[in-house]
C-alpha cells in the first residue's frame, strides 16, 4: 500500500472520529495528515511526511486555541437583549398575585411561567419585564 493511501486512511478516521464526539481540534490533525498525503504524493521521505503532518496540524491547532482565547465567550441566552438568542427578554408580563417567598406566576405565550424578581423590589401585581430566562423561571423587574 502506497505511504500517501495510509495517511488519507488516517485523515479520514480522524474526520470520522471529529464528526462523532465535535471535537475540532480532529479537523485540525487531520488536515495535518492530510498534508503529510500530499507530501507523499510529492515525492517526500517519510521523515519529511511526519514532520509536516505534525508542523502543519501543530500549527493548525495552535492557531485555533490562539483565536478561541481571542475571542470572547458567547453570551448567557437567559440575559441576551440583541432578541436574537432568547425572544422573551425584553417582553411584559402581568403577575397578578405574589407568594410570601417572593416568587409568582404569570400567565405568558399560553403557559403559566414561575416568576421571580431581579432586585430586591417590593412585590406588587403589575407589569414586569422580562430580564433573563433560568430554565422556566422568568426574572423580571418592575415596568
Amino acid at each position: 500500500m502506497a505511504e500517501s493511501t495510509i495517511w488519507w486512511i488516517l485523515a479520514g478516521i480522524f474526520v470520522a472520529v471529529e464528526l462523532l464526539s465535535g471535537t475540532f481540534y480532529l479537523l485540525m490533525l487531520s488536515l495535518g495528515l492530510m498534508s503529510a498525503a500530499i507530501a507523499a504524493h510529492l515525492g517526500a521521505t517519510t521523515t519529511l511526511q511526519i514532520v509536516v503532518a505534525a508542523v502543519v496540524s501543530g500549527s493548525l491547532v495552535v492557531a485555533w486555541r490562539s483565536y478561541k482565547i481571542k475571542t470572547s465567550p458567547p453570551a448567557n441566552a437567559g440575559v441576551d437583549v440583541t432578541h436574537d438568542v432568547n425572544l422573551d427578554v425584553g417582553e411584559t408580563v402581568y403577575v397578578q398575585t405574589w407568594r410570601p417567598d417572593g416568587t409568582g406566576t404569570a400567565k405568558y405565550r399560553g403557559a403559566n411561567w414561575s416568576v421571580s424578581l431581579l432586585s430586591g423590589a417590593q412585590p406588587l401585581p403589575g407589569s414586569y419585564k422580562i430580564m433573563e430566562v433560568t430554565g422556566s423561571r422568568l426574572i423580571v423587574e418592575k415596568v
